[in-house]
């Protein structure tokens, strides 16, 4: 029986394989407890290894260093993966304001964490850790470690780094969602009547490609081939399919309009009164239902790795005059396809045609499934190498007393966010299913709290009993509460956002999902999803970099 005792208190690498193994289960299993629809989720695991540590279970120190680094690398690497398209698009101009908005509560933030820190004379680990645990930011938690780490610091800093998160977390979940309460009130939002603008709002400003049916009525087109209608265009549209000569067909650029033509265009909204008048008025017939047409429509998911590095328009596969690529839906966003767009591995494009030309669309782009469950892992490893690599060059900055480095942190995550978006260029192709993106996360994140919950325990009770604990919970609810109503008040009054935009601007700002969670339940539309998934990823980014700064700068 001793070799039982043994093997969960005398330190070695099985000990540390079943440590590490109930600390991540049950905390999973306690973060799966949810009060009103919130709950701390994975969070728990960190607070089952402080719970392990105070209780005075300790693991192999090598093994704990190594699975705390490594469960770090694969979480920001997957959070780079998983929000790089969003960070890019983010940066266009219509998200400008959003984005705006967001890194002002992170700076807000960044400047009351100052503030507090001269004010308290508390040293700059707690307070790093305060900030990551109001604003309920996990990897900036582990930047600020790889920061520790990089200048060497003394380990006690790191310990009292993750007790500060820890303490401030739970109020930090919470805090936010007591904001959108109280910003509820101030506002005097009346919901229904937020849910009727929105649904106003909705309809004028979609981007979506719509369908119209246009009769060619135009004396000047009649007798013109189709290209003549697509070069007047300054946008990508698409015909795809037209009633020619009492036929249903799926026209080509060489096809002679003639008068009474019905064509089926794919546009984008806003093309659609250009169309009107270089074609004619709207048609009172539907294509898409004729039941005299032979033609038929399929959605088709890339999943050739050999055409997902070329331009659409030189796949020779893809030039045939049986089918018609209507739309093409990436990461949610559907687009017109035109001959400059580059495919992606999961893009899914809506094909029309013969069932001739539908079959050979789907032998060009591939549509087996099986294939994207099989993630790639060779280019995965090599974009976390590339990231190590980063994070690892010195940058000599004057009054530094060391040489700066991105770190384990940082490294990966700009390595991720690139390829994500240009991988395909360079042939490395890091795309995963989203199950698989989420099981890297999980495991990479639980590893990562489990180690750094497990080597800070034992400063649990001393934090508590000399009062800082306490403090530590005040300075976080202010980190938690000042950033967000103050920018919450002006993204209202000054810039006319809705309390839903708010809401999920707020969540996003906050990297919360428990507050996303709650503004989903309040507006019962997916608005708060949108400017939520608008601001994440360079709030993520700015989260990071704040941590790490303040580590490198003050420490």
């Amino acid at each position: 029986m001793q070799w039982f005792i043994d093997l969960f208190f005398v330190p070695g690498i099985p000990q540390t394989v079943a440590v590490y193994g109930l600390v991540i289960a049950i905390g999973i299993w306690l973060g799966r407890i949810s009060f009103k629809g919130i709950s701390l989720g994975v969070t728990w695991v960190l607070f089952m290894g402080l719970a392990a540590s105070y209780w005075g279970i300790s693991v192999n120190k090598e093994a704990e260093h190594f699975l705390k680094e490594f469960g770090l690398i694969l979480f920001v690497y997957s959070i780079g993966l998983q929000v790089g398209p969003g960070f890019f698009a983010s940066l266009k101009k219509n998200a400008l304001v959003a984005n705006g908005l967001a890194a002002s509560v992170v700076l807000i933030g960044v400047l009351t964490t100052i503030g507090l820190f001269y004010f308290s004379h508390n040293d700059i680990a707690a307070m790093t850790g305060v900030m990551s645990g109001a604003v309920t930011n996990t990897p900036g938690l582990g930047a600020a470690q790889a920061a520790i780490t990089d200048l060497h610091l003394a380990k006690d800093n790191s310990a009292t780094l993750t007790l500060a998160y820890a303490v401030a977390y739970p109020f930090g979940v919470f805090g936010i969602i007591i904001v959108l309460i109280l910003l509820r009130k101030i506002f005097g939002t009346d919901l229904e009547k937020e849910r009727e603008l929105h649904r106003k709002l909705s309809i004028i400003k979609s981007n979506r490609p719509v369908s119209v049916h246009l009769k060619l009525d135009n004396p000047q087109m009649i007798g013109q081939p189709l290209r003549s209608v697509l070069q007047m265009m300054k946008q990508p549209i698409v015909v795809s399919r037209m009633l020619h000569d009492k036929e249903i067909i799926t026209p080509t650029p060489d096809t002679t309009m003639h008068e009474g033509d019905v064509l089926l265009v794919v546009a984008p909204k806003e093309a659609v009164a250009q169309l009107k008048l270089i074609i004619g008025d709207e048609a009172d017939v539907n294509l898409k239902e004729a039941k005299e047409s032979e033609l038929i429509s399929r959605i088709i998911v890339v999943t050739r790795p050999e055409v997902t590095h070329r331009r659409l328009g030189d796949i020779p596969e893809l030039h045939q005059q049986e089918f018609t690529l209507t739309r093409l839906s990436r990461s949610g966003i559907e687009m017109v396809p035109h001959g400059d767009i580059v495919l992606q591995l999961g893009d899914n494009i809506k094909v029309v045609g013969t069932a001739e030309g539908v079959s050979m669309v789907t032998q060009a782009l591939g549509n087996s499934l099986k294939r994207l469950e099989v993630p790639d892992l060779a280019p995965i490893f090599i974009g976390i190498v590339l990231g190590v690599v980063l994070g690892s060059i010195p940058f000599h900055v004057a009054n530094m007393p060391v040489a700066v480095k991105i770190g384990l942190a940082g490294g990966p995550l700009i390595v991720a966010l690139l390829l994500s978006r240009f991988g395909s260029k360079l042939y490395l192709n890091n795309y995963t299913t989203n199950s698989a993106n989420l099981m890297i996360r999980e495991l990479g994140i639980t590893l990562f709290l489990a180690s750094v919950g497990l080597s800070s325990g034992h400063g649990l009770h001393d934090a508590f009993a000399g009062g800082t604990g306490w403090q530590w919970m005040m300075m976080g609810a202010a980190i938690t509460i000042l950033p967000l109503l103050i920018v919450g008040l002006v993204a209202h009054y000054a810039f006319r956002k809705t309390y839903f935009e708010i809401c999920g601007l707020l969540a996003g700002a906050s990297t919360d999902p428990p507050a996303l969670a709650f503004a989903m339940q309040t507006a019962k539309t997916d608005i708060p999803s949108i400017t939520y998934a608008t601001v994440y990823p360079l709030t993520m980014i700015l989260r990071i970099i704040a941590a790490q700064l303040l580590i490198l700068l003050f420490a």
